[in-house]
């Protein structure tokens, strides 16, 4: 009877780790769903850079966004409260693709700002984590650089669309900074399989980008230097 009793006990307290251990994903997941929802009005925002009013008025959108980052911060303390001590590894697959967004905005928001890379530090800061795994809740060196791959892509785009609004100045420096940027990622060896493969499609955002400038060149419609 008594050794019933104990395989009884030990199952009872697998099932309460079970227990403990669902509550504390579905918390998580409860504030990276209000995460991404922040994410997402940002990213609209971000995007209507896109549209031809939107590029002559690169400066106010931004503004509208830096306060909107204020509500990411608040988010990741609330997330990173709801971590167990040194158990970030364990959870981390349900915030991953969050963070990478995140980066990429901040990357995005800098580049629209001053048009200059932004720094992991410098992610860290905006949205308010840790840059050093030994400090707690970070972002990892490779979901920033996931996010500056995003951040490619985004500027492809903006280049064509800046030509359609009018603006040919733009490409020309766009050009500059993902040719620069495509330097950068060709110093690093990369091991993750995921980012090996998205660093792969830089080369077709920076050709995209090429071949505007290119055709404002022989439009004649390139800016003097």
């Amino acid at each position: 009877m008594q050794h019933e009793n104990n395989i009884s006990q030990v199952f009872s307290d697998y099932q309460k780790y079970m227990e403990d251990e669902q509550q504390i994903r579905e918390e998580i997941r409860t504030v990276v769903r209000e995460l991404e929802q922040t994410a997402r009005e940002i990213l609209t925002q971000l995007q209507s850079v896109h549209q031809t009013n939107g590029i002559k008025s690169v400066s106010s959108i931004c503004d509208k966004c830096v306060p909107m980052f204020e509500t990411v911060r608040e988010k990741m303390a609330s997330l990173n409260s709801k971590i167990p001590v040194n158990q970030y590894y364990r959870y981390n697959d349900q915030w991953r693709f969050s963070l990478q967004r995140l980066a990429f905005l901040s990357a995005y928001l800098t580049y629209l700002q001053s048009e200059t890379l932004v720094t992991r530090e410098s992610v860290a800061q905006i949205i308010g984590v840790k840059v050093d795994r030994q400090d707690g809740f970070h972002i990892d060196l490779d979901d920033y650089l996931m996010g500056l791959l995003q951040l490619a892509s985004e500027l492809s785009r903006l280049a064509v669309n800046a030509v359609t609004a009018g603006d040919y100045g733009r490409p020309m420096k766009i050009a500059k900074f993902v040719a620069e940027l495509d330097s950068g990622f060709r110093l690093l060896n990369l091991k993750n399989d995921s980012l090996r493969k998205r660093f792969d499609g830089l080369k077709y955002d920076l050709k995209k980008v090429e071949e505007v400038v290119y055709d404002l060149t022989i439009r004649g419609l390139k800016p003097a230097e």
